[in-house]
């Protein structure tokens, strides 16, 4: 932040450039011995008039919030205030259609004029940023940020499903009917795809987006396990003239335990340093050399940390499968520009921006000068709840006979004030609010009224 090498009379201290002295006699050119006569006179600042404000991210931005507007026929215009948003409103001009974003749709006719927008996207493994800027100002940004549970209902889905294979042993197996289609993708992987697809899609009902500039990356993982790798190293890959994965873990850790450093005495254990449920892979780098004895201890004593924890690199291979099929999938929406990461990074740094991720979608864009506006954040969440049977051990299984209207994250009123839900309980009679620990609930009977956002909840 830039300093004040003198301390200046009359200083603003509510405006957004750079403080500097407003007596007109003072910051004339002229020498000091012109303000030896001046009484109280000051030094002057020689500092540049820029809005410096304008392009740091470590500032607070308190920038009005835009409201998004659609024609008569549900098309997207360009955006005003809330002031002219409660102006129409009152006036009949206009009516709510959306709640978030809060989206008016006019009942008049308008001139419809529109201007050009850039919609810079920045893919991500568990956070997106966006951005999209006309020439003058920023009209929205934010960050969306990804459910990640994906994996963990497809395992406990394979568990049910295997459990009930076991019971009909005598049927034949039917695994080889099942054919992979040209393109497809891991669940997971797919759903965040289409996240990403589907958030351009949902600006596009409410902006007159022109183009999409998305930041798409190649990721070289073995050149980062490695940084000297060349040549045939790409093939021979880690476990290359070696044995088995212990022959190889035991001469990379040098025969020595990781836990307590000590040497080979009763046979070696390997162990998954990030355990397979919560997201572990096989690889050399996940697998710690302990005795047989740290293995216990580890687990009982629950001394995971003390293992030096590898990057499994999940979201440098996710964007190395997606990176092409994202940028094919929003050609079809828009005309797509692509661009990469070191590109970002520097004009990032000329602007002195924060390293964020709606900050990057902002510079992605195209952008440079123009006003920020405040960013949002939108979470991710499933939309259905569909663990109908859940087997509690010493207890019969609780099985719900049906979904339930009130889903985790939906707004709800009780005597005229709102809360956001928790999920229920009591076979759905009963909604959770606020600390789950107290057990703050409301009778569903209760409830006047609610939204149901549907799986983008802004917050």
């Amino acid at each position: 932040m830039q300093k004040l090498s003198a301390k200046l009379k009359n200083t603003p201290t509510d405006a957004s450039l750079v403080c500097s002295s407003v007596n007109l006699s003072l910051n004339r050119d002229q020498s000091l011995s012109v303000t030896d006569g001046i009484k109280d006179a000051k030094l002057t600042d020689n500092n540049l008039e820029v809005n410096r404000s304008q392009h740091t991210g470590r500032q607070d931005l308190r920038l009005p919030v835009k409201v998004y507007v659609l024609n008569m026929r549900g098309q997207p215009l360009m955006p005003t205030t809330p002031r002219n948003a409660k102006k129409f409103l009152k006036e009949g001009k206009a009516k709510v259609v959306k709640r978030s974003p809060f989206t008016i749709q006019l009942t008049v006719a308008s001139r419809e004029r529109k201007q050009e927008i850039d919609f810079g996207l920045d893919p991500g493994f568990q956070n997106v940023g966006f951005s999209a800027s006309p020439d003058d100002k920023e009209v929205i940004s934010g960050t969306l940020k990804l459910e990640n549970g994906m994996k963990k209902r497809l395992d406990e889905k394979r568990m049910y499903r295997k459990n009930r294979r076991s019971k009909l042993w005598y049927r034949e197996a039917r695994f080889n009917n099942r054919k992979i289609k040209e393109g497809w993708l891991p669940p997971s992987v797919q759903r965040r795809l289409d996240t990403h697809v589907n958030l351009v899609k949902r600006v596009m009902k409410f902006l007159p987006i022109t183009r999409v500039h998305i930041e798409s990356n190649n990721f070289d993982i073995q050149s980062i396990n490695n940084p000297n790798i060349e040549g045939k190293g790409y093939q021979q890959g880690d476990l290359y003239g070696y044995k088995n994965l212990q022959s190889y873990i035991i001469s990379r850790e040098q025969g020595k335990c990781q836990l307590c450093g000590g040497e080979y005495k009763d046979g070696w254990h390997l162990h998954h340093i990030i355990p397979r449920s919560k997201g572990g892979t096989d690889k050399p780098s996940n697998i710690a050399l302990l005795h047989k004895d740290c293995h216990k201890k580890l687990h009982k004593e629950g001394l995971s940390s003390k293992l030096k924890k590898s990057k499994q690199h999940k979201s440098e291979t996710f964007m190395n499968i997606i990176r092409q099929r994202l940028v094919d999938d929003i050609e079809k929406l828009l005309p797509t520009k692509v661009t990469f990461g070191f590109i970002t990074n520097i004009k990032r740094n000329r602007l002195d921006l924060e390293k964020t991720h709606y900050n990057d979608a902002f510079v992605i864009s195209g952008a440079k000068d123009q006003e920020r506006c405040n960013p949002i954040t939108i979470i991710q969440k499933k939309r259905n709840n569909r663990c109908l049977q859940l087997n509690r051990k010493g207890f019969n299984p609780s099985i719900r006979r049906q979904r339930y209207n009130i889903q985790p994250k939906d707004l709800i009123w009780v005597k005229g004030k709102k809360y956001i839900s928790k999920g229920t309980f009591k076979y759905g009679r009963y909604v959770l609010f606020g600390d789950m620990k107290k057990k703050e609930y409301f009778k569903v009977n209760d409830v006047e009224k609610c939204f149901h956002p549907g799986s983008l909840v802004y917050i």
